[in-house]
């Protein structure tokens, strides 16, 4: 298969594990006769320092004529650190998902064996636990209306949800149940808000089409407790944008690190892969930042064109780097000389030499791989 993909890195840390998830693609290519072509663009704060703008429009051009994106972070301490900003990298993100209908987040959320003891929880609360969340990405408070009186002195947000919003990513949600353990959750607050009553009416309409779905809700206050409390009971969750983005980063300690948390951005003709991490300023180049979410973000691209036995080697790569605690600092206690780039070399080498790769972690681990 050959793919055009558009890698729109970012800033911080972004670049250091994007280079990592395409080491990977490119081996995966060169195992299964791929061809899978990048090429790169500016967002975000860096994008800002070049042209003024988040998003460049020669940045949005390229990915509407790639095959997918391939996204690293955004964020920027003198612009985080700076409330006036009227221009800020997080808007080049928005814009981006908005500009392309990606519609719907897919944030996978594991607890793998080999890190249980990494993780804050205890671990007969997490082992097995294995949560697929689903995010509304375009619409709720973070779209909706935002005014400033004129003193300066009050404040307000609208959130706002149509029908044909909720349908299309409730309809994604109940199809990735079928293949997993045939239970969704919604997470809202409709004993209170009106847009969350909305939802509760529009996703028990989709559910009759999906018999064979167990159906549940939980209030989002409550659903953060049980997040904590039993995670395992969750297989599927559905929710609204800004719910999501709270309840998927809480999720995210669960596997002990968030540098463990792939994610796909989807919509009708666009498809965007990145890590959920932010870009971490205070690790630049400093060969500490976890590249794996990004890996696994590749993972999930290849999953999207349907070349999943590609994905799923990835996946054992991955699991096999962690077995044997081939990891950067948020999770290494065992080496204290593994990089991000040797993260990347490790899983790109057990792809193109899976039976080999336990002898050469000796030279990873020593400094002295050649690996390219």
């Amino acid at each position: 298969m050959k793919l055009n993909i558009a890698v729109l890195a970012g800033d911080g840390i972004g670049p250091e594990v994007t280079a990592q998830s395409i080491k990977v693609l490119k081996a995966i290519a060169l195992e299964f006769d791929h061809s899978f072509n990048f090429k790169y663009a500016p967002v975000g704060a860096v994008a800002i320092d070049e042209t003024g703008d988040p998003l460049p429009e020669a940045t949005l051009e390229l990915c509407k004529n790639s095959d997918a994106l391939l996204f690293g972070a955004i964020g920027d301490p003198k612009y985080d650190n700076d409330p006036s900003a009227k221009v800020r990298p997080e808007q080049g993100l928005l814009a981006l998902r908005k500009s392309l209908g990606l519609f719907a987040n897919i944030r996978p959320v594991k607890a793998y064996d080999a890190l249980l003891s990494k993780s804050p929880l205890k671990k007969d609360i997490i082992k097995g636990t294995d949560i697929s969340i689903y995010r509304e990405l375009t619409g709720g408070i973070y779209f909706g209306k935002k005014e400033l009186s004129e003193d300066g002195n009050t404040a307000s947000d609208l959130c706002e949800y149509s029908r044909n919003e909720i349908e299309r990513i409730a309809h994604l949600a109940f199809k990735a149940a079928q293949s997993r353990r045939k239970k969704l959750t919604l997470i809202d607050k409709a004993n209170v808000l009106e847009s969350s009553r909305l939802w509760r009416k529009v996703v028990k309409e989709v559910a009759t089409n999906y018999k064979d779905i167990e159906l549940d809700f939980l209030f989002v206050d409550n659903a953060a407790m049980q997040m904590i409390l039993n995670p395992k009971q969750f297989d599927v969750i559905l929710t609204e944008n800004m719910f999501g983005d709270i309840i998927s980063d809480e999720a995210s300690v669960i596997g002990g690190s968030i540098g463990l948390l792939a994610s796909a951005s989807v919509g009708d003709k666009y498809a965007m892969f990145e890590p959920i991490h932010g870009s971490y300023p205070q690790a630049t180049n400093k060969g500490i930042a976890n590249p794996i979410a990004s890996i696994l973000s590749a993972a999930m691209l290849l999953d999207h064109f349907d070349l999943n036995d590609e994905a799923d080697l990835i996946r054992t790569a991955v699991d096999k780097s962690l077995a044997l605690h081939i990891t950067t600092p948020d999770l290494n206690t065992k080496y204290d000389n593994i990089t991000t780039t040797k993260v990347g070399d490790f899983i790109a080498d057990f792809i193109s030499n899976p039976t080999d790769s336990n002898h050469n972690f000796s030279n990873i681990h020593l400094g002295q791989s050649t690996i390219i």
